[in-house]
């Protein structure tokens, strides 16, 4: 697993995050099929499916962290592992989560991805949205906020303020890369076509396409110069800045005045859309409790980690009973101690012995009895200890 140290504010370059929700009745029967096809056909190496309660109380390679565990709304955790350019071993989790609220129909189950490889991420990788889900339109999958999905374009809304309220979801603390296409003209089915399509796999699944109609120009500007400070040019594009941003975006180097929606590819705006994802991405607070759970709640090990990790158990009970052992002994030794000194302390002449609780003959009379307790109270006799102290009865 890679330990790269990296700002906790920027996305390590060794890692792949995504976020969406499964709108349909079994997602977590999707990932398992896509899983075992994969696994099949030796596209990954292997996967667990396991219970997140169950998960988060065993014992893992790496020493746990109370913020990697999932939470009580966690439905279900996969773990999946694969190699990519030969050699490097990709790990990567999905967790799905209930919904805050079932009152809304078809609000979906929410999805968490963290992939991470043991050397710097390269955009031409397997995308790990679809080694956890299939890569089919017939499963959705891939929706990021209500109405707005990865894989197609999608368009703006008319209302101007559903259009602020859709901006505002989609770029706040926001996983994706936005781009804004204004359609100059009504594109035929080739136009249609979403322009994520032309980028590399790994990519892919971390653009999301949104479309201005050819009369939405001016509100379409209005809105973003409002809301962003960007613009967007009659029949050109914009990449939307991340939020927070992370590094000093250059609005008019990441704007595209002509794209050209025929079917062909828009190598310049996919040019800019490779360099603004290759820069430091800000890292939202919920995804870094995701990345920590990646690399500090890890259960799929390979047969080298498993002896890792069984030699650094031996090690860890070595230590303890090491511990336990020397507790022992410093105890041993304090009780020893202890006896000795009451033993010392018994045997000794100013320490009165403990008196019987048995009254004896001589000492029956309760007269004697008091004045001997009075005797204790008042210290040693002054006459000597073999004075004894005059009885006088009542009256005299």
């Amino acid at each position: 697993m890679a330990k790269n140290s990296t700002s906790s504010t920027t996305v390590p370059d060794t890692a792949w995050l995504g976020r969406g929700r499964h709108l349909g009745p079994e997602p977590e029967r999707d990932v398992r099929r896509n899983l075992l096809a994969l696994k099949a056909a030796r596209v990954i190496d292997d996967f667990l499916d396991l219970d997140p309660v169950e998960a988060a109380r065993s014992t893992d390679l790496y020493p746990r962290d109370e913020s990697a565990d999932p939470g009580p709304s966690a439905r279900r955790l996969f773990e999946a592992r694969w190699r990519v350019a030969d050699d490097v071993t990709v790990r990567a989790q999905l967790t799905t989560y209930e919904p805050e609220s079932r009152r809304s129909k078809g609000e979906g189950v929410t999805w968490v991805i963290a992939a991470e490889a043991e050397r710097a991420w390269e955009a031409s990788w397997p995308s790990p949205a679809t080694v956890f889900w299939p890569d089919s339109d017939q499963v959705p999958w891939d929706e990021t906020v209500p109405e707005v999905r990865l894989r197609t374009t999608n368009h703006l809304p008319k209302d101007d303020d559903e259009l602020r309220r859709l901006l505002r979801a989609c770029t706040r603390q926001s996983w994706f890369v936005h781009v804004v296409v204004h359609e100059a003209m009504t594109p035929d089915a080739l136009g249609r076509r979403p322009i994520t399509a032309f980028l590399p796999p790994s990519l892919r699944h971390r653009v999301v396409e949104l479309r201005a109609t050819p009369d939405q120009a001016l509100i379409a500007d209005f809105v973003l110069n409002r809301e962003l400070g960007v613009g967007i040019p009659r029949g050109g594009a914009v990449i939307l800045p991340p939020t927070p941003r992370s590094f000093d975006y250059d609005a008019e180097h990441f704007t595209i005045r002509n794209v050209f929606l025929d079917g062909t590819e828009p190598t310049k705006l996919l040019d800019r859309i490779k360099e603004f994802a290759a820069l430091p991405q800000p890292l939202p607070a919920d995804a870094e409790q995701v990345l920590t759970r990646l690399r500090q709640g890890w259960h799929l090990l390979d047969p080298a980690e498993e002896l890792a990790h069984a030699q650094a158990m031996v090690t860890r009970y070595a230590k303890a009973l090491e511990a336990m052992t020397a507790s022992c002994d410093l105890y041993r030794e304090a009780a020893e101690s202890a006896l000795d000194a009451l033993a010392e302390a018994n045997s000794g002449t100013g320490v009165p012995r403990t008196p019987s609780t048995a009254p004896s003959k001589e000492d029956s009379s309760p007269w004697k009895s008091f004045a001997k307790t009075l005797g204790r109270l008042r210290g040693p006799n002054p006459q000597g200890p073999d004075t004894e102290v005059q009885q006088h009865p009542p009256g005299q």
